[in-house]
């Protein structure tokens, strides 16, 4: 069978630290019509994908749930899924995240034990967890970090990010806003800083209103500051484009960050969505503080 036909498989494969959100995110993509497989030995991978390419009643969209449960994972992921690449298969690696205190919350919450905790003491389990996961951690397609998110939230983001994806090997440009006082986006390729630019929310009429609202957009964009800067922004952003293209790379993360992530970086984004619209990438647009700031 000729390569063109076997990317019609798109896998992606869900790993990161336990207590990260992996099964939520399973289920979620289970939603969103992707045959989904938890905990498969990482040598059947690439028997598992060539039996779902040739049977025509399984989804040509998978999604895997592969981590330290499985022995020989870390040993052998690299070299399996370099195999599975030249075969012509496209795989993606989606890595979950999140903060010390947050997984150890998490465990106390579901009176589970961690899967390296030794003799109680998960913290540890956690340093070596993190320590193994490295160099997967390094190479993923993607990372989420998933401290502030509940269940449903995960859910709601991953849907947001995959569910009108139809070719996973397109380029993906995220654009992303957020408010710098709920941290920089750990995800972030480029973070643009729009704190400069004069602010609505010091604006009796405009400060309930967010960068959504023509108002506040005609506000932010017509400044002169705000056109210089778009200009110097496009341009870099054309140049670069298709330089991580040639690198091969799926995701670019655009990160705009304004103080909390309502009116100045929401309006730049979405100017931003309009300018890349008629592109050949995939533009995907999330306002991550924006109902914080609500």
């Amino acid at each position: 069978m000729a390569i063109e036909d076997k990317k019609r498989v798109q896998t992606i494969i869900i790993t990161g630290l336990s207590g990260s959100g992996k099964s939520t995110a399973l289920k979620a993509f289970e939603d969103m019509g992707y045959f989904c497989v938890d905990n498969l030995p990482i040598v059947l991978l690439p028997e598992f994908l060539s039996i779902t390419e040739n049977a025509s009643a399984v989804s040509t969209r998978v999604a895997l749930v592969m981590d330290v449960r499985e022995r020989g994972f870390l040993d052998q992921y690299q070299s399996i899924f370099n195999q599975i690449k030249k075969k012509g298969f496209y795989l993606e690696i989606l890595f979950l995240d999140a903060k010390d205190e947050v997984i150890v919350r998490r465990f106390s919450q579901t009176r589970r034990c961690h899967p390296l905790q030794p003799r109680g003491d998960i913290l540890k389990g956690i340093e070596i967890e993190k320590r193994r996961m490295r160099g997967l951690r390094e190479c993923a397609d993607r990372l989420i970090d998933t401290s502030n998110f509940n269940v449903h939230q995960l859910r709601q983001n991953l849907m947001g990010l995959y569910s009108s994806r139809k070719c996973l090997d397109r380029l993906v440009i995220h654009l992303l806003s957020f408010g710098f006082k709920y941290g920089v986006p750990a995800d972030a390729n480029l973070v643009l800083d729009v704190r400069f630019l004069p602010n609505p929310y010091f604006e009796p009429d405009l400060c309930p209103l967010s960068g959504c609202h023509p108002k506040v957009q005609a506000y932010v964009l017509e400044k002169e500051d705000t056109i210089k800067f778009l200009e110097h922004a496009e341009g870099l952003l054309r140049f670069l484009i298709p330089k991580y293209k040639m690198e091969g790379k799926s995701y670019l993360v655009i990160a705009v960050g304004c103080t909390g992530g309502r009116h100045r970086s929401v309006a730049i984004v979405e100017h931003l969505r309009e300018i890349f619209a008629g592109s050949d990438e995939e533009v995907i647009v999330t306002h991550r503080d924006l109902e914080l700031e609500e």
